[in-house]
Parts: C-alpha cells; sequence; structure tokens
C-alpha cells in the first residue's frame, strides 16, 4: 500500500510540472484524464456471476491477488454470462470465473467440442486468456423433490417424457442457452413449457411445491440441504464444465499467475463444502477462507470477538455501500434536475414537440430497468455510468411532468398581469411563472428522488454498487436478514429525503404559495 501511494504521489507530482505552465483549460484536462487512468492501473477488478460458487471462486481470486500484492475490487453477482463477458471483454473487470461448457457454447458458440488449446486461441482473438481447470465438474442437473421421484417413479431425464403436466421452473440464462432447455427438450423430446426464475428462487419454488423440477449447478450446496434428487443424463446431453478463470490479456502477468496456481486444487467434494459453508455462514469471505484451510469456527476467543465486533462489522460493509448509492442517486438527480426542468418548460407549451417530450419521457418509464441495463451494457459497459444512465432516464418523467403542470395551471389573470407590466417572456418566465410553479416543481423532483433511491437497488445486476449488493447476496443466499441490510438502509435513506424535502419546501416556497396550497 505505501509502494502504491508513494509511486502515485511521484506520477502526480510529474503531472503538476507539466501542467503547471498549461493554460488552466489544457491543465483541468490532463489532472482529469492522467489521473484516474494513474488510480485504474494500480487495481484488479474479479467480477462472478450471480450465484454461491461464482461468489466464492471471486472472493478465493481476491484473498491470493491481494496476498501478490494487488489492490482488489470484487463486483459481486454482476449477473449471466453475457453481461460479465461484456464486462471482461470492454475492461469493466479484469478476470471472472466461468465454465469450459459455458465458454464452448455460450460465449464462442462453437457447434463443434473444443479442446482447451482451440478454446484459448479463439478466446485470444477477444484479447482473453483462460487458465488451467481448477479441478471440478460443476455440470448442469435436473433436481426434483425426493418423494416426487419415487412417486412418479423418474430416475433419468428421459422419464420425464411421460410426464407432460410437471411444473417446471428454470434460470432464465438456462432457457435460452445452446446447450439450455429447447436443444435439451428436442434432443429428450420432451413437450412441458417451463418458466424463468432467479436461481436461487427456484430452489425455494421447489421446496414449497409450487415447481416439480428445476435446473441446477453439480456441486450446488442446495442439493444437500433440500435433499432433492438428482435425474441421469441418460442421452448424455450436457458437456463438460469444467471451471477456470477468464482473465484479459492485458492484465500484469502477476496476477494471472496468482489466479494460474489455482489450477487442480479444487475437486467437487472441496467445491461442494466451500458452497455449503457459504450458505450456512452467509458470508463468502469466511467461505473462501476455508480453501486456504484456514477454519471454519475458530477458537471461542476469536468467535466472541467476532461477536462483539457484529456492528462494526456492519458499518464498515455498509459504509462504503452507502457511499455508492448516494453516489448513484445524487449524480443521476443532478443530472435530471438541469435536464429535466427545461424539457418540462419547453413541453409546458402548446405544440406537437412539447407532446413528443412528454410521450418519450412517458415510453422511457415503461421500460423494464433491466432491459434498459442490458441495453446500455455494450455502449458504457458494467459500471456506475451505466447505473447513472439509467437512474437518469428513470427520473426525468416526474420532474419534466410536474413543470409542465405547474406552469400550465398557472391562472391567466398572473399572466396577463405579467405581460401587463412590460417583462419580457424571459423575464416572465423566471420572475412570475417558475416561482408560481416552484411547489408543484419540487414536488416531482422529490418524487423522482424517492423512486430513484428505490430503483438505485437494481444497480447491483450489474456490479455497480450501491445497497443492491446486499439485497442480491441474500436472495442468492435466501437469507432474510441479509436482504434487510440493504432493503432498511435504502427504505431509511428514502425516508430521510423525504423529510429534506419538506424542510425545503418550509424555505424554498413562499409562505403564499404555501397558504394557497393549504387551502
Amino acid at each position: 500500500m505505501n509502494c502504491f501511494a508513494t509511486t502515485f504521489s511521484n506520477r502526480l507530482l510529474r503531472v503538476w510540472k507539466t501542467a503547471r505552465d498549461l493554460p488552466k483549460a489544457k491543465c483541468l484536462a490532463v489532472l482529469l484524464i492522467v489521473t484516474p487512468l494513474t488510480v485504474d492501473a494500480q487495481q484488479i477488478q474479479v467480477g462472478s456471476k450471480r450465484f454461491t460458487e461464482s461468489y466464492v471462486l471471486g472472493e478465493i481470486a481476491k484473498r491470493l491477488l491481494e496476498d501478490t500484492g494487488f489492490s482488489v475490487e470484487h463486483k459481486q453477482g454482476m449477473g449471466g454470462t453475457i453481461i460479465v463477458w461484456r464486462a471482461l471483454t470492454n475492461g469493466d473487470i479484469s478476470m471472472y470465473p466461468d465454465y469450459t461448457g459455458t465458454i464452448q457454447e455460450t460465449i464462442l458458440k462453437s457447434k463443434t467440442s473444443l479442446t482447451s488449446e482451440q478454446m484459448r486461441a479463439a478466446l485470444a482473438e477477444h484479447g482473453i486468456g483462460m487458465t488451467g481447470e481448477l479441478g471440478f465438474n460443476n455440470t448442469y442437473a435436473f433436481a426434483m423433490r425426493r418423494e416426487t421421484v419415487e412417486s412418479l417413479n423418474i430416475r433419468k431425464i428421459s422419464d420425464l417424457r411421460h410426464h407432460p403436466n410437471l411444473k417446471l421452473g428454470f434460470t432464465h440464462e438456462f432457457l435460452n442457452r445452446k446447450d439450455g432447455w429447447e436443444p435439451l427438450s428436442k434432443h429428450y423430446d420432451l413437450k412441458m413449457r417451463p418458466r424463468g426464475m432467479e436461481h436461487a428462487l427456484t430452489y425455494v419454488a421447489l421446496n414449497s411445491g409450487d415447481i416439480d423440477l428445476m435446473d441446477a449447478y453439480s456441486t450446488d450446496a442446495k442439493l444437500g440441504e433440500y435433499d432433492l434428487a438428482v435425474l441421469e443424463d441418460d442421452l448424455e446431453f450436457f458437456p463438460k464444465y469444467n471451471a477456470v478463470f477468464l482473465h484479459r490479456l492485458d492484465i500484469d502477468p502477476k496476477a494471472v499467475a496468482a489466479i494460474g496456481a489455482l489450477k487442480g486444487t479444487i475437486d467437487e467434494t472441496l467445491m461442494i463444502q466451500l458452497n455449503v459453508a457459504a450458505e450456512r455462514m452467509k458470508d463468502y469471505t469466511r467461505a473462501a477462507a476455508l480453501y486456504f484451510r484456514e477454519s471454519e469456527s475458530g477458537d471461542t476467543e476469536v468467535q466472541t470477538a467476532n461477536v462483539k465486533s457484529g456492528f462494526s462489522q456492519f458499518i464498515s460493509k455498509i459504509a462504503p455501500l452507502t457511499g455508492e448509492h448516494l453516489t448513484l442517486v445524487a449524480i443521476s438527480m443532478f443530472l435530471a434536475v438541469i435536464i429535466g426542468i427545461p424539457l418540462g418548460i419547453r413541453a409546458s407549451r402548446p405544440g406537437i414537440f412539447s407532446q413528443c417530450i412528454l410521450g418519450l419521457t412517458g415510453i422511457i418509464q415503461t421500460i423494464p430497468s433491466i432491459v434498459l441495463l442490458a441495453v446500455l451494457i455494450p455502449v458504457l459497459g458494467t459500471n456506475m455510468r451505466n447505473a447513472i444512465t439509467a437512474l437518469f432516464l428513470y427520473s426525468l418523467l416526474p420532474i419534466v411532468r410536474n413543470t409542465t403542470a405547474g406552469l400550465q395551471d398557472i391562472p391567466t389573470p398572473i399572466r396577463e398581469s405579467a405581460a401587463a407590466l412590460g417583462l419580457e417572456p424571459r423575464s416572465q418566465l423566471t420572475k412570475v411563472y417558475l416561482p408560481m410553479a416552484s411547489r408543484s416543481i419540487l414536488a416531482g423532483v422529490k418524487t423522482s428522488t424517492i423512486i430513484n433511491i428505490g430503483t438505485a437497488t437494481l444497480a447491483g445486476f450489474i456490479g455497480a454498487g450501491g445497497y443492491g449488493e446486499l439485497i442480491l447476496s441474500g436472495i442468492n443466499l435466501n437469507a432474510t436478514d441479509v436482504i434487510l441490510q440493504g432493503a432498511i438502509p435504502a427504505a431509511l435513506l428514502a425516508l430521510l429525503s423525504q423529510f429534506l424535502f419538506d424542510l425545503l419546501d418550509r424555505v424554498v416556497i413562499s409562505r403564499g404559495l404555501r397558504l394557497k396550497a393549504s387551502a
């Protein structure tokens, strides 16, 4: 860390000496461009998909890299394969764990089986490298409740042909993969129609009887936890899913060597144990520590210290997430206000252009947030820029509509009085109309802010930070307490913003307008 600080200081000093003799605008540009590049070059970003095993492998990688001397950020639960792959190729992350079957079928879209060397050659064309296999095969599997299997005498996937009325719940990714449901159903001649669900929730739905069959991973901890039966892939549809790490070819070779040391060190038994530990302890970092042969339980003194420091650990975890959440909300709302109010002013005038403004902001509001985040990934990547852009677009409608309504509701006598005073149109707007509409405008900003705070939790789907990371982790672990750790602060932040806007209403809005509204 001291080495990093020294290096950064020296480079910043050189930047300052270079910029000292430049015009102010150029100096600012140098500082804005060079300094972030210097900071980013010192850090490795590890990504992971949205299921327990990927989280745990990401934490193992983080620990190995930190022990090697790197500053590491783990972007947990970024989403499915395509989202994490795009993040890797865009440079938003440096590496993430994946599986050879997924690489072959989903990423490279190869119709024939590829060797490891062929995969490496194909990946290199995208600037991506692949480590050696970690040592376990986490293939897809079909799981059912044991009592259902016994009562219907289902042992193999081909047995499902005789039970077309079974209720199926599959992950959205499996439903659309080239090695997923559609080709499998043709391979086995199955006629059922499944529904898409989040992976962690399929276990809950299966255990409660809402569905009869789900897709799982062969190393999932919950297979044993719920005592589920795994059907035999008797027609050998699924390829091998040997775990590897994908990494950018332009990262530090020492980082590649550190992750490469995982080759052949994790077999199926160990991976299942790590997954079980993560599910039981509700802590991916502690589960990953077991890989390094650290004690799972620790001695009594350590356990006592952990209990005593529970609150401080929560604060240390929630503090950076709060900062990220506030950053997302503050920047997106700032952009929404400075752009939304002028749009609302223009939309308050008659004409087709005004209708287009209101129509477009309304259409944006109807786009599902996950869709908007995914659409923006090719352009903005999987980072805060993506989330801020989406939040900005969602925040426009209340501000534009309230600004428009506030200006249109100004009585005609007041408009005529402003004109009779000889005020120019611009002065009429700034000195009469906007003050008259200020209460409505502020109400629109308040509504947008509260909605924005709740919607910002979705940034966790692309690893952009905020309280969404805790909520998604809790869903994945089926841990209500972890979900609440993210949901409650978000709700409290919304209540705080409500209070602050009510206070601002008293300070900014004139007493006469407030009395008129009360009347």
